[in-house]
């Protein structure tokens, strides 16, 4: 049995040399692969019971085998434990705690026990390998990858890449691509998974960073980060845009992403399947970047509304429908390249909601603070739009309207907050009707008006509004397209209760933890109870 082993062991070696050239992994874990199967296979053969260990030379090939017993005083397991007197037999001088090694003679391994050991070493093998392929590519997300199409499996794509696999979904392709068996293909690796059957790398063609990284790679400005790509938008297989900006100012950025006679947006073309890419320069000002992103139509006034972080934009009559693009395509593209929500409308549409917006604050202020037609007109000309900005504007600022004084200035003001007090007590008045609590309106950030809205939807209680999750309570309302066909349904708006009152996610959190606060507080107070009873019988 001795000549068999000595026979095995250059094979056992040149084995685990080959495993570990060829799945690339350290020979050393190999070798612990294969001492961890004959230890499985060696207590299968004297008894599970026993603590046996396997050791093998990774240079000679030469196997040990020995089972571990501890010296004690009182055996109380015979497998792993041995007395005194049984330890001076296999070790002169032991004494109690001493581990003694009891060498046993090497085994033969069955069909059974030599499957069992392939099953094992086959494990440990993959184990070691999804380890390396996870290690290898976790801090390699962002960057762009080449691989071989493997295999399409229900409109994914499966990509070799050498030392592992990668996968396209669906919604990560180019529409339209064809892609087959053994193509070449380039993408972004995503993101990258450690999961149980192996590390998951998902890819991507569709990603704005894909377009990033072409770019990176056809222009070495923006490789050595002269020129820096400030924003990317795309609609994958059709349009995209990109804003960028130079740091050298004799470097154009624009022209140096096209190429000459366009050669170096075409590659990146090319590689996204025909789709077409609009570079424009990028600017720290919303307004210029706006009309940047919007090309190639003309705008003729850009209105930020930073509240509501929205931005409308008037253009031209004839130049509606190219500002929209088709199927809104250059609208969709020019809001995610500025991450703003862009509202398009014509000189007539701009010129009619302002009309209405100036008659409607015209009125309110002839009616809430009592004065003639001319004065509210002027007002809001001056641009005043609601009672709050003229309660508590600096006074100053109110007298240095032409035609104005400081009397006249601190009549209107003390006419405005007298208004407010009505409409604040009008809805107080309102919410008790509704049942609302009275603690509700010791909330942060509620308003009477809010707590009104809050009873028309049933929050009476604190502990209707504790129930409330962060997004029912304030999240905006859904635009809807601001052009649609009349004969087209409408989908009803979703938004929080809150939502017209423009509170933030910050802000509705703050509200509900302090709804929710009385909760804790009723937990805590049996407690309390208990404490001072128990205080009370130890008196007694």
């Amino acid at each position: 049995m001795a000549t068999a082993i000595s026979a095995n062991k250059a094979e056992l070696i040149a084995i685990a040399n080959a495993v570990a050239s060829e799945k690339m992994i350290d020979k050393g874990i190999v070798i612990e692969a294969m001492e961890d199967a004959i230890q499985r296979a060696a207590r299968a053969r004297y008894g599970a019971e026993n603590d046996i260990r396997a050791k093998l030379d990774p240079n000679s090939g030469d196997l040990r085998l020995w089972r571990v017993v501890e010296v004690v005083e009182q055996v109380d397991d015979y497998y792993k434990q041995i007395d005194i007197k049984g330890a001076e037999k296999l070790q002169k001088g032991a004494a109690i705690g001493d581990f003694i090694v009891d060498p046993l003679p090497p085994i033969e391994f069955g069909r059974i026990a030599a499957q069992a050991a392939k099953q094992v070493i086959f494990q440990k093998v993959r184990d070691a390998e999804r380890d390396r392929q996870y290690d290898e590519f976790k801090d390699r997300q962002g960057e762009i990858i080449t691989g071989v199409v493997k295999r399409v499996e229900f409109g994914h794509i499966v990509v070799d890449l050498g030392r592992a696999e990668g996968v396209i979904r669906r919604d990560q392709q180019i529409p339209r691509e064809v892609v087959r068996v053994n193509d070449r293909i380039r993408s972004l690796i995503l993101n990258v998974r450690r999961e149980n059957r192996g590390p998951q790398i998902f890819l991507s063609r569709a990603h704005p960073d894909f377009m990033k990284k072409l770019f990176a790679q056809e222009v070495p400005e923006i490789y050595d980060g002269i020129i820096e790509i400030k924003a990317a938008a795309r609609d994958p297989g059709s349009r995209a845009k990109i804003g960028v900006i130079s740091h050298d100012s004799s470097i154009d950025p624009v022209g140096a992403c096209v190429g000459m006679k366009g050669s170096r947006v075409q590659a990146v073309v090319q590689e996204m399947q025909g789709e077409k890419i609009d570079i424009i320069p990028w600017s720290p000002d919303t307004a210029t970047f706006v009309v940047n992103a919007l090309q190639p139509a003309n705008v003729s006034r850009v209105v930020i509304d930073e509240e509501e972080d929205r931005i409308e934009v008037v253009v031209p009559d004839d130049q509606l429908s190219l500002a929209i693009g088709r199927r809104g395509q250059n609208v969709r593209l020019a809001s995610q390249l500025t991450a703003k929500a862009i509202d398009i409308l014509t000189e007539a549409d701009a010129s009619e909601k302002r009309q209405k917006e100036f008659v409607a604050n015209s009125e309110l202020f002839q009616n809430e603070l009592d004065v003639d037609e001319t004065l509210a007109q002027l007002l809001v000309a001056e641009g005043f739009g609601a009672l709050e900005e003229v309660a508590y504007v600096e006074l100053d600022e109110l007298a240095a309207i032409e035609g104005f004084d400081e009397d006249l200035a601190q009549e209107l003001q003390s006419r405005a907050q007298e208004a407010l007090d009505r409409r604040e007590q009008a809805a107080r008045d309102e919410r008790r009707g509704l049942g609302v609590e009275d603690a509700l309106a010791e909330m942060p950030y509620l308003t009477e008006a809010m707590l009104v809205t809050l009873g028309k939807a049933g929050i009476k209680t604190l502990d209707d509004l504790a129930d409330l999750a962060t997004d029912e309570l304030v999240e905006k309302k859904r635009a809807e397209p601001r052009r649609r066909g009349d004969d087209a349904p409408r989908p009803a708006p979703k938004g929080g209760i809150l939502a017209e009152y423009g509170l933030s996610d910050e802000q509705g959190n703050e509200i509900i933890m302090a709804a929710r606060a009385h909760w804790f507080t009723d937990e805590d107070e049996p407690a309390v109870e208990a404490g001072e009873e128990q205080a009370e019988g130890d008196e007694a």
